[in-house]
């Protein structure tokens, strides 16, 4: 296993990172157990949750993935090898923030709330899971304005980060679904007030959507705010295994039909058809290739997977074995003029 520097940061993390969102809902308090250990003894010390989860999120269980990992690192005993993550959710879920955006308040009690499921008395890192501004995330393209709807202020977020940071009970903070006006706000507004600085961007990045590309690579490269890449196999399309409108027992697409993301459009699917055929051609593992190729790009800490069973977490741990030669690499740069990010 890999392992890169989180940011500016003395934070080493690897260069895969197991992600949570399905327990409480698709998993077991047990699955998540043996999900932990098998990930940990592969080699992974990086692990990402958030206060929202599990997906879909409900009044029913929301927290109940950050009680699970709590109930887990006491049971273990120790942490101090591990990076865990957790997020402050953004506004539209009124059960868990009535209402507010990410004021001081709202940021203080997610805080406290993640802490105390966690049980440690600091979090590695922090994030903020969306901005509460009108801008452009989870999927949605382009910006409408919207007079009246910009939420807090950075500054006035950033101070509360600051005093987390300077109470101990965070050690850095990150951005989540941000864009590069976002992200640059809080570097810029960072190193004015010479406060704590963002250490990393939590975006999608995967095959389908390489928009992180066209503004926020950048800025990752030269601000050193690196990519935690999440659904990089797209919410597990490119497994290819929701191609000819299959829908296996008790995937997420079985599930919850409302997570149509990367598989809603023609183009999509024809590339995920094209990326597989090239994997399968290849000798290669879809799933792996897909991963890896994520990670291979410069600008990436980490990639977040996630599996609702041991067989398809163990595969993807596996991909961090390969690497991807050079005629696979411009491939798939081929697929991706035919097919330029079907599914942002």
């Amino acid at each position: 296993m890999e392992f890169r520097q989180l940011g500016q940061t003395d934070i080493n993390v690897s260069s895969l990172c197991l992600g949570t969102m399905a327990w409480g809902e698709q998993n077991t308090e047990q699955d998540a157990f043996q999900q932990l250990e098998c990930a940990i003894d592969y080699g992974i010390n990086f692990i990402d949750t958030a206060e929202m989860y599990p997906v879909p999120a409900r009044e029913e269980t929301y927290t109940a993935t950050e009680t699970i990992l709590g109930n887990w690192l006491k049971k273990r005993g120790h942490h101090d090898d591990l990076v865990i993550a957790t997020k402050v959710c953004g506004p539209g879920f009124d059960y868990m923030n009535g209402g507010r955006l990410m004021t001081p308040q709202h940021i203080h009690h997610a805080v406290e709330g993640s802490l105390k499921r966690l049980g440690v008395d600091c979090i590695d890192l922090f994030q903020l899971h969306w901005p509460d501004r009108n801008t452009n995330f989870f999927g949605r393209l382009g910006y409408s304005l919207q007079p009246g709807l910009d939420g807090t202020p950075v500054e006035i977020t950033l101070e509360a980060l600051n005093d987390l940071v300077q109470a101990g009970k965070i050690r850095h903070y990150g951005l989540s679904n941000e864009t590069p006006w976002g992200a640059m706000k809080h570097l810029s507004t960072s190193r004015e007030k010479q406060q704590t600085r963002p250490v990393s961007i939590q975006n999608p990045y995967s095959l389908l959507n390489r928009s992180f590309e066209v503004g926020l690579a950048e800025i990752s490269h030269r601000e050193q705010l690196g990519l935690l890449a999440y659904s990089p196999l797209a919410f597990g399309t490119l497994s290819g295994k929701y191609l000819n409108d299959q829908k296996p027992a008790n995937s997420r697409l079985a599930l919850f039909e409302q997570y149509q993301r990367y598989t809603s459009s023609p183009q999509s699917l024809l590339a995920t058809e094209a990326y597989v055929n090239l994997a399968k051609e290849s000798g290669l593992d879809p799933a792996q290739m897909a991963l890896a190729f994520v990670t291979s790009r410069f600008f990436v800490s980490s990639a977040i997977i996630g599996a609702t069973n041991l067989e398809q977490l163990n595969s993807n741990l596996r991909s961090s074995e390969l690497t991807l030669s050079n005629d696979v690499l411009e491939a798939i740069e081929e697929i991706h003029l035919q097919y330029p990010n079907p599914a942002p």
